[in-house]
């Protein structure tokens, strides 16, 4: 019988200390780690600076209030990027009129050969939507590390002065705040993207 009574306490002491700590935030602070929020959030996208194809510097807060979808590449690669780029660009015609509350960004991760002229000149061909953008080998460097991009040069031994470049192909879909909130592979169906894009709108 005692052994009951015990028990007994013991679960309701369990109870009330657990009610106390969802009832009084002080103590909740105090017991409970206040970083948790940040678990489960993928850590892709962040500030950049860029320069548009008029030459003007662009920030990430120039496109704040659309959702973006940001996808790297250069303007020499030989199939993936317009592969890429073609998707896109028919994912949005499938959107309709949704489609003006996205801006597709391509972003050069060849600083050395696509200027700003010969990017509009590109990412026009896919669509006048398309928004294209280099920069300084170093603020382009700094763009690829905030959404975790790989990139690297692969030199012809044949001719050095020409190269290609290895590069992960992701299509990042970031919301009106600059928040991620999911990817695609290059290789998803402009249908798809479309689909789930619409619902993310």
């Amino acid at each position: 019988m005692n052994a009951k009574l015990v028990l007994v306490a013991i679960v309701g002491l369990a109870i009330g200390g657990l009610g106390a700590v969802g009832l009084v935030p002080a103590l909740r602070d105090r017991l409970l780690p206040r970083d948790v929020a940040g678990i489960g959030k993928a850590q892709v996208g962040g500030p950049f600076t860029l320069v548009d194809a008029t030459g003007k510097t662009v920030t990430d807060a120039d496109f704040r209030g659309r959702t973006m979808l940001v996808y790297f590449g250069y303007t020499y690669c030989p199939d993936v990027c317009p592969a890429g780029l073609q998707v896109i660009a028919a994912a949005l015609d499938k959107l309709g009129a949704k489609a003006d509350k996205v801006v597709p960004i391509f972003i050069s991760l060849d600083p050395a050969r696509d200027t700003p002229a010969k990017m509009g000149e590109y990412v026009h061909s896919f669509g006048k939507r398309f928004v294209g953008l280099t920069g300084s080998p170093e603020q382009v460097v700094a763009a690829a590390k905030a959404y975790r991009v790989y990139s690297r040069k692969v030199v012809d031994p044949k001719s050095p002065a020409d190269y290609t470049l290895d590069h992960s192909s992701i299509i990042y879909v970031m919301d009106a705040k600059g928040e991620f909130v999911m990817h695609f592979s290059h290789a998803t169906s402009a249908e798809l993207l479309a689909e789930r894009l619409g619902k993310a709108l």
